[in-house]
């Protein structure tokens, strides 16, 4: 099993139980107490766990966004094949808005090489596309959110005013026909409604167990999305109630 695999299945048990002791660790991964430390010691650095002595606990309660360390080693697959699917989306010489995100973060590495105008909203993304030879970065004003280190705020409010773009890819925190698109962070709603605003063509990107999820921010009807690309492992009964609410869903 390598570290990823196993940061993957410790974070997955501490989530679901809570909290979960160094020795049952051990026996879940197949690995030595010590080795078990030390990837408790690293998740918790990256913000994703707290250690106590003997064990871990969760830093996430009902109605909390994960933080980025977590969502990052979840569902790795799953985001790579979306973002896949949306770099093929996009034309060269398009001016593309990015969301903050795990998922977006992935879009953004993928489009790095191409001929794009880009403006990401979060650090991540923006040090994904630095550098970039043939790409044509903008960088918003904002605050940056500690861990996520999204951009909101009037400033980055501001610049998505000020500009128009061809392609917008927006995370989700939760996506449904009934609720619509939802956020657990007010300030990161109102982006995303800034981001819905300034866009010809809005791309959501999700996977299907978010469908089940609705968050507290409402940001925008289901309507609002051009396109909500996901994995082939939607429920049909999912699709078809967003593809009646106004959008399309394409499968990966």
């Amino acid at each position: 099993m390598t570290s990823n695999d196993r940061h993957r299945r410790i974070l997955s048990a501490v989530q679901r139980a809570g909290q979960v002791s160094v020795a049952d660790l051990a026996e879940l991964t197949g690995t030595s107490e010590m080795t078990v430390r030390r990837d408790l010691e690293h998740l918790a650095g990256q913000g994703a766990l707290e250690r106590y002595r003997g064990g871990a606990r969760s830093l996430t309660l009902r109605g909390t966004e994960p933080p980025f360390a977590v969502r990052a080693q979840e569902s790795s697959d799953a985001k790579q094949r979306i973002a896949a699917a949306v770099a093929d989306m996009i034309v060269d010489g398009e001016a593309v808005v990015l969301d903050s995100g795990t998922t977006c973060l992935e879009v953004a590495r993928l489009l790095a090489p191409r001929r794009l105008t880009v403006m990401p909203l979060s650090l991540h993304a923006a040090n994904a596309l630095t550098g970039a030879p043939h790409l044509r970065l903008l960088l918003p004003g904002g605050e940056p959110r500690p861990g996520e280190l999204a951009l909101t705020g009037p400033l980055a409010e501001a610049s998505l005013a000020a500009l128009r773009f061809d392609t917008a890819v927006i995370g989700c925190c939760g996506l449904n026909a009934e609720a619509g698109l939802t956020a657990y962070d007010l300030a990161d709603a109102a982006i995303k409604r800034a981001i819905i605003a300034s866009a010809h063509r809005v791309i959501a990107v999700t996977e299907p167990a978010k469908f089940a999820r609705t968050a507290l921010a409402h940001v925008a009807p289901a309507s609002a999305l051009s396109l909500v690309v996901t994995t082939d492992d939607a429920g049909d009964e999912d699709v078809e109630r967003l593809t009646a609410a106004g959008t399309t869903v394409h499968t990966v």
